[in-house]
């Protein structure tokens, strides 16, 4: 028999230390030579990365030995940071910044110098010429303002000399070679432009010496957003040409070039690239003769394909999973990281002609299906007689009712980014509010990708107006529908997200209570203190400064302190450098001085997004806690855990 339980107090299999466990983040899936690699973060190591190989036999093996830490730190949100070339392995370590080789069997060796203003991602081995090339960010000598690191593209050979092949953008990505080694692509774009507003892609033939002569400008522009360039194999149909994702039809879409003409490989109003937030993203791969292996997305679903680009036909395979998270292919076969409500992330070896998907890597266990709540993707009017998108997540339990006539409480998620997506995917960090009476909404902004272009435009201008609109929107649509209860609402977010938190919370009166992790709350501030990759991305998001100064401050939740009376829950970094701690402390004083109820997590070591086991069960623990005592349940233990990383103000 159900028990009769209030919503938001049910007990729940699903503990904020399994959602921890469950943050092992697998990513930058590689084939070579029949052998599969790929990068995993672990929780439970203190965040640490390593770099896993798996053979015939499909054993994981991990390769990175203790003391070191597969990491980039390029654009602070790093990616890119190993590459395979026959079985040698190159990476960035974390601890130094450099570039070690670690051939099997072996030691890791540096092979970039010794310098710590130096930062490396986005790695390719050069056969031909015994190097390694890379993206290099270049630290200022100080840090006087305006001063801004500068980036390239350089090659390092075996004895540490550095080559510089590409200079003079504010920024780089993707240097790729022709399977012969004689030419060279790349990506780049300047300021203020993002990657995903308008990138070049350019090709040059490598002289005697390995320097490119004859640039090229292939695709893109200031209005094109380029997405993972690469020549084609050398057994494929794409072997003459380059194979991309542009935009250039409003959606995110394959095409090709065979040296003097572009094609459209699969037109279709479907996202085939994403956000290049990181390096190394991937979401197709030459498998083989005319085939393509290709990640899609429609309305946060996910979806991996067989493309033939002789006939242009697409077939879905049927792995039963819905969101992807990067690929490589080779000979009929993709590597992908994958995962589905039910299925916890998990890296797969897929036969492209079968479909059969052959699991290398499991991320975690599955709770109880019964526990799961299944994602509903909804649309719903919004400001200006406009669509926006979001998943609805019902409560789920095995044995807990709410009492009749009641409607649960709701969380509203405002994504980070904001150029990013929400996916129907596993995730323990929801699951943990579904299993425990909470509806959770995750909203799919205005500004989001997986929608095209258009709808990420929609969001320039206006920050902090429609991505509010659209959160307030989707909680005035489920409440209509008889899904939740508004009057028990709360609104949750990290990063940009954060900054949509506290402005839905300074600017509307809809919201009771709100969670705000590593989060902007200064505008104006945050211009002055943030890093060189999102030091302009404001310009386009409100408007270029200081000629919109007026702006900047009247978006600012600071400044709009006494119109907020919710009480907030803050979640910091100590070491974060892209939202510095200053942005929570300031907003967290001023509330705090108004009288309003806050709660204030600083947590030492961590940067932007939580990586440490301890830190991401705590912060779980106390926004249980703040919620119950904000809405007037109780749970089984409204009080955190201690925990000595964590430094709390109230």
């Amino acid at each position: 028999m159900s028990k009769l339980l209030p919503f938001g107090a049910w007990p729940s299999p699903i503990t904020a230390e399994s959602v921890a466990a469950a943050a092992i983040a697998l990513s930058e899936p590689r084939l070579e030579d029949g052998m599969a690699y790929w990068l995993e973060r672990r929780p439970d190591e203190g965040g640490r990365s390593v770099i896993v190989r798996a053979g015939n036999d499909d054993r994981p093996d991990t390769l990175t030995p203790a003391g070191f830490n597969v990491r980039s730190r390029v654009n602070e949100y790093g990616g890119g940071a190993y590459t395979v070339s026959r079985g040698v392995l190159f990476f960035s370590h974390d601890g130094d910044g450099r570039l070690y080789r670690q051939a099997p069997g072996e030691a890791p060796q540096p092979i970039s110098p010794e310098d710590p203003r130096a930062r490396y991602a986005d790695l390719t081995f050069d056969h031909r010429r015994e190097r390694l090339i890379a993206v290099r960010e270049y630290q200022p000598e100080d840090d006087r303002p305006g001063r801004e690191p500068r980036h390239d593209i350089v090659a390092i050979n075996r004895r540490g000399s550095v080559q510089v092949l590409a200079t003079g953008a504010d920024f780089y990505a993707g240097p790729r070679l022709s399977p012969d080694c004689r030419r060279l692509l790349w990506l780049c774009w300047r300021h203020p432009n993002m990657p995903w507003d308008g990138t070049q892609l350019l090709v040059a033939d490598l002289d005697a010496d390995g320097q490119p002569e004859t640039t090229q400008v292939i695709a893109g522009g200031e209005d094109e957003s380029i997405f993972q360039p690469d020549f084609g194999p050398a057994d494929s149909r794409f072997a003459d040409g380059v194979l991309f994702v542009s935009d250039r039809s409003r959606w995110w879409n394959l095409y090709y070039w065979d040296g003097s003409a572009v094609t459209a490989l699969h037109p279709r109003n479907a996202e085939y690239g994403l956000p290049q937030w990181v390096f190394g993203m991937r979401s197709y791969a030459a498998a083989g003769g005319d085939t393509l292996a290709a990640l899609s997305i429609r309305d946060g679903i996910g979806s991996l394909s067989k493309l033939s680009t002789d006939t242009q036909s697409e077939q879905c395979l049927a792995t039963g999973y819905t969101a992807f998270h990067g690929i490589d292919g080779a000979d009929g076969v993709a590597l992908v990281v994958a995962s589905a409500v039910d299925k916890p992330n998990a890296v797969l070896r897929v036969e492209l002609q079968s479909g059969d998907a052959r699991t290398l890597r499991s991320a975690g266990v599955a709770p109880d299906p019964a526990y799961l709540s299944t994602p509903q993707p909804v649309a719903f009017p919004t400001t200006g007689g406009a669509t926006a998108h979001a998943l609805f997540y019902p409560p789920a339990h095995a044995d807990c009712v709410g009492p009749e006539g009641d409607k649960p409480p709701v969380l509203v998620k405002s994504h980070g980014g904001p150029t990013t997506q929400v996916h129907a995917d596993f995730n323990l960090g929801i699951q943990f509010w579904t299993s425990r009476g909470f509806a959770v909404l995750d909203v799919n902004y205005s500004g989001s990708s997986g929608y095209g272009r258009d709808y990420r435009e929609r969001l320039h201008g206006q920050w902090g107006v429609m991505d509010v609109d659209d959160c307030v929107n989707a909680l005035l649509w489920a409440d209509a529908q008889g899904l939740v209860d508004k009057r028990k609402a709360a609104i949750r977010g990290s990063s940009a997200g954060g900054y949509t938190t506290l402005a839905a919370l300074a600017f509307r009166d809809i919201f009771k209570a709100g969670a705000c992790y590593y989060g902007i709350s200064d505008l104006q501030t945050l211009l002055n203190d943030t890093h060189k990759f999102e030091s302009r991305y404001l310009d386009r998001l409100i408007g270029p400064y200081p000629a919109c100064d007026a702006l900047y401050a009247q978006r600012s939740p600071i400044h709009a302190v006494d119109a907020l009376s919710a009480p907030v829950i803050f979640f910091q970094g100590s070491e974060d450098r892209i939202v510095p701690p200053n942005q929570a402390e300031r907003m967290a004083a001023a509330l705090r001085a108004k009288g309003i109820t806050v709660a204030y997590h600083r947590y030492p070591g961590e940067a932007h997004g939580f990586r440490q086991a301890a830190n991401i069960a705590h912060a779980l623990h106390a926004e249980w806690a703040f919620y119950a005592n904000a809405f007037g349940f109780n749970t089984p233990d409204n009080a955190p855990p201690t925990d000595p990383q964590s430094t709390q103000r109230r």
